[in-house]
């Protein structure tokens, strides 16, 4: 049976099928009570597998340790100062009951809220699975988060405890935390306790009565009951704050029976992980890949998981691919923002080290465009293993649209996000809820719940129906926010957020669609558009250019990439103005805000747009938006 038809048969088993296909899929984990039922759909939410009973935390320490693999390795930290320390199963395992007593010394009960406001670190790993063994709930919050961004979501989650180190690794530089987790708790009044890793040495901030070192922490659980707790399976393992476009974060939650399954089943299915792989993802335990592919998804699976704190081209550009050479990594998952930063120093890098041991690579957190995909495949890694593009949320868990390489490889089509997934049934539709045809534009909707998709946001049901199941009119579906195209072939083409689209002359274009073809000179490292209003045609696009090394700004070179934008999409893509600056705001995961480019066009205060991205604080999407301006007052 060739690709296509193992892929298609396998989707077609999940919509003929549904809870036959799910049911079978959660078979394949430990639960101390199998469910009732497979799902109970009530719209707008949904519960699966009501009545089993399980838990995350152990499926993916204890459980392997208990099936005699306690030998293999589990967990490779590094960092970018080239600390490296690596742990088997037994080893977390006991570091995360030793945490999970100190927890219960602590306080902590099943139901609890924590936070952790940590880099991607084995204490704060262990510290995960430590929570969630015992029931309480995480909310891990990236730790680059300014004050306000952290207190918002302390508080929103009702979080008892804060867990912090003093100080991250960034680029060379030890960056303070105390000093922002004391504004942040100051306005978060159900903080009871704070608990500090300390990585320095010297005077640190402290509250008596609130604040306690981590040695201290650990040594509190002497004595104290370090078992786990078997829960509901739709009882909250995390809560986790959506990258969204609104102001106030959404805080989607995630449980130990339907999230659970649905990351297993898609390390298996789409990345192909196996228990003798040496895995790396990218991210950060702060954004949701970072839960689902750097901690629970590998540990489910029983294979090597590596997590790296600190930039990918610090100490230089050689960091990504020496890891990758020195623990024999064979699968990888990184980011479209990662690979544009690889492209900006060239092949060199990749040319030094032996990557022979990497089968595949994965990219998600925006589109991979074409250039990049081609950069990235054939020059980098020598077309000898695939680059591989896929899309997920927050609010799904894991990956929804892509290329499933653990089942069957399809043609690789560079700039879309592949297929839909066994068991998301999805669609494109107009803004006022008509089908699209093959290639015509729209929003990317899901019809069906599966178990990867959050059924609610923390403590808002309400927000939870009105943002996701009644945006399009007459039609009951999960609203993705995403604009898109699906072609002939079943391929899906995503254009940016639906409400990122520049309309010219009644002509809608996709900005990922333009940035794209700014990115096929070979001048160009990143670029950024967003739409401006224009008289006659009612928007033409503003550009901003980032270009690569050994390349400078100049009226022949914007000329050339003018012509090459209307090579790639024709002259309906009226350039209004082409702006050479030295980097582009982006949120916190790598994100272009695109908001931010627009308010520098309209001469706005950032601030003042209520809908800019979450993670991009207005502070600092002030900031950026200052610099950008200076840059086109200067070049104007």
């Amino acid at each position: 049976m060739d690709a296509l038809a193992t892929v298609t048969a396998w989707r077609k088993e999940a919509t003929d099928d549904p809870e036959g296909f799910w049911g079978r899929a959660a078979e394949e984990l430990r639960w101390s009570k199998k469910w009732e039922r497979v799902l109970d759909w009530e719209p707008p939410t949904f519960r699966w597998y009501s009545g089993g009973r399980s838990n995350l935390a152990y499926n993916c320490v204890d459980h392997h340790v208990a099936s005699g693999r306690g030998s293999a390795t589990a967990l490779i930290t590094e960092n970018e100062r080239g600390e490296s320390r690596t742990f088997t199963y037994a080893e977390l395992l006991a570091d995360t009951k030793r945490i999970s007593a100190a927890l219960r010394g602590l306080g902590i009960q099943k139901g609890d809220r924590i936070a952790i406001y940590m880099p991607t670190s084995a204490e704060a790993i262990a510290l995960m699975l430590g929570a969630i063994r015992i029931g309480a709930v995480i909310i891990v919050v990236f730790a680059g988060f300014g004050s306000g961004a952290l207190g918002e979501r302390v508080r929103l989650a009702g979080a008892k405890a804060l867990f912090a180190t003093d100080v991250t690794y960034r680029k060379g530089k030890d960056v303070p935390l105390k000093g922002i987790v004391d504004e942040a708790v100051a306005a978060a009044p159900t903080i009871e306790r704070v608990v500090v890793l300390r990585r320095t040495v010297g005077d640190l901030a402290w509250t008596a009565g609130r604040d306690i070192e981590w040695s201290e922490f650990l040594a509190g659980g002497t004595g104290q009951d370090d078992a786990h707790v078997e829960l509901e399976a739709n009882e909250p393992a995390y809560i986790l704050a959506t990258s969204g476009t609104t102001a106030k974060p959404k805080l989607a939650v995630h449980t130990h029976g339907g999230y659970q399954v649905y990351v297993y089943s898609m390390a298996k299915w789409m990345f192909g992980l196996k228990p003798s792989d040496v895995w790396w993802s990218t991210s950060d335990i702060g954004w949701v890949v970072g839960h689902s592919y750097i901690v629970f998804g590998p540990l489910l699976v029983g294979c090597a998981t590596i997590a790296y704190e600190g930039g990918l081209d610090h100490p230089d550009a050689e960091t990504f691919y020496k890891i990758v050479e020195r623990h024999r990594v064979t699968g990888a998952f990184t980011s479209p923002t990662a690979v544009r930063l690889l492209m900006r120093y060239g092949t060199g890098p990749a040319k030094k080290h032996d990557l022979t041991s990497l089968e595949r690579v994965f990219c998600a957190g925006e589109v991979l465009n074409a250039p990049a995909w081609e950069w990235f495949q054939k020059e980098a890694l020598g077309d000898r293993i695939p680059v591989i593009d896929h899309y997920w949320q927050t609010e799904t868990g894991g990956p929804i649209v892509g290329n499933p390489y653990g089942i069957a490889l399809l043609p690789i089509k560079p700039g879309s996000g592949g297929v839909p997934l066994a068991g998301i049934e999805a669609k494109v539709l107009t803004p006022e809820g008509g089908p699209c045809a093959p290639d015509e534009k729209g929003i990317f909707v899901i019809t069906r719940p599966f178990p990867g998709l959050t059924a609610r946001l923390w403590a808002e049901p309400e927000r939870y129906a009105t943002d996701y199941w009644e945006k399009v009119p007459g039609e009951q579906v999960y609203f993705t926010g995403d604009a898109t195209s699906i072609d002939a072939d079943g391929y899906v083409w995503f254009s940016g957020r639906a409400d990122e689209i520049i309309k010219i002359a009644d002509h809608r274009i996709g900005t990922i669609e333009v940035e794209t073809a700014f990115l096929r000179h070979p001048a160009v490292a990143e670029a950024g558009v967003t739409g401006r209003p224009d008289e006659l045609r009612g928007q033409v696009i503003s550009a901003f250019i980032v270009l690569r090394e050994g390349h400078t700004p100049s009226d022949a070179l914007k000329a050339e990439l003018l012509a090459t934008v209307r090579k790639e999409i024709g002259p309906l893509a009226v350039i209004g103005e082409l702006n050479f600056v030295d980097l582009l705001p982006k949120t916190r995961s790598g994100k272009i805000m695109r908001r931010v480019l627009k308010a520098v066009i309209l001469g706005k205060d950032p601030g003042d747009i209520s809908t800019i991205e979450d993670e991009g604080s207005v502070e600092e999407a002030r900031e950026a938006w200052q610099q950008l301006r200076a840059v086109v007052a200067d070049r104007s």
